[in-house]
């Protein structure tokens, strides 16, 4: 367990692994707001490290392993200079950012503050914030308000993921003793969610001026507009895609052979 001191109270959390392979690029996954380490090392970070690859993966002030000081606020701005501080602080060689949903904005965004990356890895990143969309964010917070993360995966999951991962993980929702304990409202998880409806999607991904991945899960019943996907995807410069049939939001726990296939491809394709 190794932590990035910020400050008295303040902490990150990171795991980091050189690459084993000579002169292999470095993956830093970057997590969505409700998030944690664990989704990437459950089946992606091993199989990217058994490929010689490095890989630096952190915890956000506010999520599991990270410490912040109370009141603070943990939003956009906070969250991309704390990306930018771990990347320089750790310094994996020829990095290349995953972020997967606001992840990838929040990398995004540190690309064009000038950190320093070989690549950029957009997972079902590239949105507008339609009336939808926003009427989706502040329901999230205000059902975690009311009945934690529990009830929110009960309420809305099944419309993230694809039918693959619906049919297999059924069981695990909706159980008949439910604990939908309310959200604490002093937690990391209700400052980062309450910080997350007021962060704004306006970048020029036009400016992008380095080569990007986007990879798009089509069964993304909650974010996935493809007009407006095709359209962003068309101002990046440089930008291949791949677009999975099975998959919906959380591709790293619902197809993450099919992702880390993607990963190798285009670490071999820019190196």
């Amino acid at each position: 367990m190794s932590m990035l001191d910020l400050g008295p109270e303040d902490a990150l959390y990171y795991e980091w692994t050189p690459p084993s392979k000579a002169g292999a690029p470095s993956f830093v996954f970057i997590n969505p707001i409700t998030g944690d380490t664990s989704l990437w090392n459950a089946a992606v970070v091993p199989a990217i490290k058994s490929a010689g690859f490095g890989v630096l993966a952190y915890d956000f002030r506010g999520q599991t392993g990270s410490r912040f000081k109370p009141g603070r606020a943990l939003d956009a701005d906070l969250i991309v200079d704390d990306l930018k501080t771990i990347v320089r602080q750790i310094a994996p060689p020829k990095p290349i950012l995953v972020g997967l949903s606001i992840g990838g904005l929040y990398a995004a965004r540190a690309v064009l503050d000038g950190l320093d990356t070989v690549g950029l890895v957009l997972i079902n990143t590239l949105r507008r914030i339609t009336p939808r969309i926003q009427w989706m964010n502040d329901a999230s917070l205000r059902v975690m308000q009311v009945g934690g993360p529990n009830l929110m995966k009960d309420l809305y999951f099944h419309l993230l993921v694809g039918e693959p991962f619906q049919e297999a993980n059924r069981a695990a929702f909706l159980a008949d003793d439910p604990d939908y304990t309310p959200l604490d409202p002093n937690s990391g998880a209700a400052n980062l969610v309450t910080h997350m409806g007021a962060t704004s999607w306006d970048v020029d991904w036009s400016k992008l001026e380095l080569p990007v991945l986007s990879v798009t899960g089509l069964q993304d019943r909650v974010f996935y507009d493809a007009d407006i996907v095709n359209e962003l995807y068309a101002t990046l410069p440089d930008a291949r895609r791949v677009d999975l049939a099975d998959a919906g939001h959380m591709v790293p726990a619902e197809t993450p052979d099919a992702l880390v296939d993607a990963l190798q491809v285009f670490a071999a394709e820019i190196a």
